[in-house]
């Protein structure tokens, strides 16, 4: 009972108790395997009973990093040996003899799908029982057969890591499954054979009712389970057969499984296809207890998902399902089986919130203030308590408390927070709250102390969450750090603004460090760029590190010279939200928004490039070098969408000012006189640029105009080996795009092979553009197909949607060559008096040339200047398409 909440308020308020600890989740556990052992012991206990309530499900949830994955490794450890069980937790009313742990990651960097759920449970069983299990095990092997064909099932167990944890003992118990139900059924012929001819034998004896058959396999849906299309669905079913195997042990082997989902939100999709999957395997092994975790509790006994999940409502479930006017937590305590772990989810929160405070059966805490709060505590327990106390304080003055009294932290949160650290173990703790994640170098330069021991001590705290595999490991509680941040710090050593612009400034210096030295093990050189860009940028901005951006600098240029595009946080946009010119006040302001534009500019129209490029322009505020690069994306992107003497003019700006954009520039140079048809001016530009500049890829572009396919992959090729004897992903996804644009032209079988490594090499990258060419180089590489208009027609609209109409004439070439190649000579004429519509003033004319080339037609308009005679060109041109034909009608 809440004795503050009693006592606060002349009106009978009812409050209720909201958190637990580690050991008494252990008691719960411990007292619901009991009931289990004890229902199984009862001799109506029934594994084949599939209408029976299931209660044989524990279920802890709360936000990540709360110590759920930890707890279900103790139980797990606890479960397998006395010796391992933590002394405080004591010892359960049961042996554990017969129980068998089995905890199994669900989460996605796990790689856990179902199919490696069920050879888990069985594996563990095979370590443990060390017998075949036949009716189940003869239904694996044959789905096993079925869907791995060609695979032993000894060569996935061992690639997948499971041989580790379980040994090679299911394989060959597989096998002396079929072979012992091969001697029980006295099928001498059958010997060896494969699993379906095994099934097929099983399945008849047990229509027939024989005695032996029933003996071995005596399930009742036995024969129906065997006779079932052996696909995923029917394996999710199979765990009844599992049940049934189990039961039979002889006492020498009797087990109970006892099964760890952990990480259980990672199932969560749409349609809750692994939901329901995972489910029937509850459901259908009763005599198994399961211990789940994740972020939310089961929402199984809601009716509102039937249809979605196999078995909803309080009465499959009515352990998991919160009478009305009782809280999860309360149900918790009376034998229920949902508790939460630490913090709050935000469902959770509300949930809380609406049932810590009622009034005759009715929440005291409107919708309204609940969402605040919610909001502002993230899922911390301290902070809900707080509001709870701040609502039943502001409701005593006689005022109805509003959703605005709860939109702040609480300075209690930081006097409790802080009340225990000792004076370096503060320091660190608020140097840490300017970062977003840290590691224990980072934390203590961000204090300027000189050694780690403060920070040691401060990440074993509470208010610490550690992800090991994160490329920075720890970081504060969202409500901890906020409150760090924002509330007034009355403590007796608070900071002053002086001290928290000392603290962002080591801060910033020790990433820029952190990332000259790359010297960090858990991560490669682009993803620590990225992260400590995200956190420097923003440090330099909020903090208004206006002493020069140091190191923020180079890294800008690492960060676009990948080509990659990761995403950076733009800066906060003032109230009102979209606005025309930028509201930048720091150079640091400057750079974000130049990194976030640059990065957005591969998902928004390249007008909205140009309009936020001239605005950052116009500040000022950026150093010479970085308003070279805004100045030459500008001209990109004025390029990508027509506009061409702007972009020649943006270019030759940057050229002749010889920075680092310099060679770059010099390429947009060659591209503009490639874009104007004039090729001997623009392959002469090329000499020089080198690697920095894309010397071969340009190159590539020029020789693919004049269909001299050969060059052009040399070159392209070339471009492609730079790009990767450099580690540059970027530049070696666009070369390849490349190269599968000109293959599909020329040979469909390895234009195929080309597109899927473009493909592949693009996955992780953001670039629009690239991605939309190997688009297109599909289009050529289906040339001939019925479908192929229907599809350029789609590709148009992303591409006008993308402000990317410098790729339309490519596009138009590709749908030329398709009529070209059915000699459909109309929609040809059509597609090339179009190119020549849309280029007559903007470049990229040669594209209409190249159409009726691809006809064998001159063209007598053009003002090409091709680097071979017009007929040669025009005869290559010609010459693919008449390949492709010879291909096309070629027997397959």
């Amino acid at each position: 009972m809440d004795l503050r909440t009693l006592f606060g308020s002349n009106d009978p308020i009812e409050s209720g108790e909201a958190f637990t600890n580690r050991q008494a989740q252990w008691e719960r556990v411990a007292s619901a395997l009991d009931r289990h052992l004890w229902r199984l012991n009862d001799p109506s206990f029934n594994v084949e009973d599939l209408e029976a309530p299931r209660t044989n499900v524990i279920m802890f949830h709360g936000v990540g990093g709360v110590g759920k994955s930890t707890l279900l490794r103790k139980i797990e450890a606890a479960l397998t040996s006395a010796e391992q069980r933590p002394a405080q937790w004591g010892a359960p009313a049961w042996t554990g003899d017969r129980l068998l742990p089995i905890r199994i990651d669900l989460s996605r960097s796990a790689g856990m799908d179902f199919e490696r759920v069920v050879l888990t449970i069985r594996l563990a069983l095979a370590a443990r029982v060390g017998r075949s299990l036949p009716s189940f095990d003869l239904a694996l092997r044959r789905y096993w057969d079925a869907q791995h064909p060609g695979e032993p099932l000894e060569d996935y167990v061992r690639r997948t890591g499971l041989v580790g944890r379980f040994g090679q003992a299911l394989p060959q118990q597989l096998q002396s499954a079929v072979g012992e139900i091969v001697g029980t059924l006295q099928l001498p012929g059958l010997v060896g054979s494969a699993a379906g001819q095994v099934t097929a034998a099983l399945v008849s004896a047990l229509r027939e009712r024989r005695e032996r058959a029933q003996a071995l396999a005596g399930c009742a849906r036995t024969a129906m389970l065997l006779e079932a299309e052996p696909d995923l669905d029917a394996l999710s079913f199979y765990p009844h057969l599992l049940a049934w195997e189990i039961s039979r042990l002889p006492a020498k082997s009797a087990v109970v499984p006892v099964i760890l989902f952990d990480t259980f939100e990672d199932t969560a999709d749409r349609h809750r296809d692994f939901e329901r999957l995972l489910q029937r395997v509850v459901w259908l092994l009763p005599n198994a207890f399961f211990v789940i975790s994740g972020r939310s509790r089961l929402s199984w006994a809601e009716e509102s998902l039937q249809g979605q999940l196999d078995h909803t409502g309080p009465h499959d479930w009515p352990q998991l399902a919160a009478p009305a006017g009782q809280s999860a937590r309360e149900l918790g305590h009376q034998g229920g089986r949902q508790h939460l772990l630490g913090d709050f989810s935000p469902e959770d929160c509300d949930g809380y919130l609406a049932r810590r405070l009622t009034h005759e059966g009715q929440p005291l805490i409107g919708p309204d203030i609940r969402a605040v709060i919610t909001e502002r505590s993230h899922g911390l327990p301290l902070h809900l308590d707080l509001a709870v106390a701040r609502f039943l304080e502001i409701r005593r003055t006689g005022r109805a408390p509003e959703p605005a009294d709860f939109d702040h932290t609480f300075p209690a949160l930081i006097a409790r927070t802080l009340s225990d650290l000792t004076d370096d173990e503060r320091h660190v703790l608020r140097s840490a709250s300017l970062l977003d994640a840290f590691d224990l170098d980072l934390a203590t330069r961000a204090a300027g102390l000189p050694h780690q021991s403060a920070a040691r001590r401060l990440i074993e705290r509470p208010m610490v969450t550690e992800d090991p595999f994160a490329l920075w490991p720890y970081h504060l509680h969202g409500a901890i750090r906020a409150a760090l941040r924002s509330a007034d710090d009355q403590g007796s050593d608070g900071w002053t603004p002086a001290d928290w612009h000392r603290a962002a400034e080591r801060a910033l210096a020790a990433l820029g460090d952190q990332w000259r030295s790359n010297e960090h093990p858990r991560a490669s050189a682009r993803t620590l760029l990225v992260a400590c860009l995200r956190q420097g940028l923003r440090l330099a901005r909020d903090h208004q590190l206006s002493d020069g951006l140091g190191w923020l600098t180079d890294a800008a240029f690492a960060y676009d010279s990948d080509a990659i595009w990761e995403p950076l946080a733009p800066p906060a946009l003032p109230q009102g939200g979209e606005r025309s010119s930028l509201a930048l006040d720091s150079p640091a302001d400057a750079l974000a928004e130049l990194l976030t534009t640059i990065a957005r500019r591969q998902r928004e129209h390249r007008e909205r490039t140009v309009e936020r490029l001239t605005d950052i322009l116009a500040t000022g505020l950026l150093p010479a070098e970085l308003a070279e690069m805004a100045e030459y994306y500008r001209a990109k992107a004025n390029r990508d969408i027509g506009n061409n003497e702007a972009s020649r003019a943006g270019m030759q700006q940057v050229a002749a000012a010889g920075g680092r954009f310099a060679l770059r520039a010099r390429r947009g140079l060659a591209h503009a006189a490639r874009i104007d048809g004039d090729f001997p001016t623009a392959l002469a530009a090329t000499h020089g640029l080198g690697f920095e500049g894309g010397e071969q890829r340009v190159v590539g572009d020029i020789w693919w105009a004049q269909a001299d396919t050969g060059q052009a992959l040399s070159a392209y090729e070339q471009a492609r080996t730079e790009a990767e004897e450099h580690g540059n992903a970027g530049e070696q996804a666009i070369a390849q795009a490349r190269i599968a644009l000109t293959t599909a032209f020329t040979d469909p079988a390895r234009g195929d092979d080309e597109i899927a490594l473009a493909t592949q090499l693009l996955q992780g990258l953001s670039q629009r553009a690239t991605a939309l060419i190997v688009h297109i180089a599909t289009l050529a590489r289906d040339a001939g197909a019925d479908e192929v208009p229907d599809r350029a027609q789609v590709l148009r609209s992303e591409l006008h949607v993308a402000g990317l109409t410098w790729l339309e004439p490519t596009l138009d070439v590709a749908l030329a060559f398709h009529h070209a190649v059915l000699r459909n000579d109309q929609q040809l004429a059509t597609v090339a008096d179009h190119l020549r519509d849309t280029t007559d003033t903007g470049g990229y004319a040669y594209h209409a040339d190249i159409a009726l080339y691809l006809a064998g037609r001159p063209s007598p308009q053009s003002q090409t200047r091709w680097l071979d005679d017009e007929p040669a060109v025009r005869e290559r041109w010609h010459t693919l398409v008449t390949d492709r034909r010879t291909y096309l009608n070629s027997p397959s």
